[in-house]
């Protein structure tokens, strides 16, 4: 028997609670090179998410970030250097290339803001609960035994 590695999915969905929808996005996996550029989520409160993405070389106009429907995309093009007929690289160990990175977000989840320091761009989440999903509490009223729905029967005197 098989097992599913749901790992992957992990690493890129946010606020799932879900089971179901993680096996119904198993079947879909990302194209391209995964490993580009590197990421961490974390919690960072209570329903409150970051993350963070090590964009190093990039500046901020070459960064753009969407959210449609449910589905956070962050890209980065990287302009042309003017000066790099003039430089010459031993070693160019700094990956400065054209990515797109695509984060599935949970219907209560919410992009709040963004910030890009030092070569990490931060992006911030929130699990925000409609009232109508929050749990309620019901009070147990006491009272008559009969339905309502149901007539009362008066006895004849």
């Amino acid at each position: 028997m098989r097992a599913f590695d749901i790992s992957p999915l992990l690493r890129s969905s946010i606020g799932y609670e879900n089971l179901n929808r993680l096996v119904e996005l198993a079947g879909r996996v990302e194209g391209g090179d995964s490993a580009y550029p590197p990421y961490n989520i974390e919690k960072v409160g209570d329903g409150a998410y970051r993350i963070q993405m090590a964009v190093a070389g990039f500046s901020r106009a070459e960064l753009d970030l969407t959210v449609q429907e449910n589905t956070l995309v962050v890209t980065g093009n990287a302009a042309a250097d003017a000066d790099s007929t003039e430089r010459t690289f031993l070693h160019r160990g700094i990956g400065k290339r054209a990515f797109e990175r695509r984060f599935q977000l949970a219907d209560t989840i919410k992009v709040t803001g963004a910030s890009y320091q030092d070569g990490l761009l931060n992006i911030d989440l929130v699990r925000e609960i409609p009232e109508h999903k929050k749990p309620r509490r019901v009070e147990i009223g006491g009272g008559l035994d009969v339905m309502p729905d149901q007539p009362t029967l008066m006895a004849a005197e």
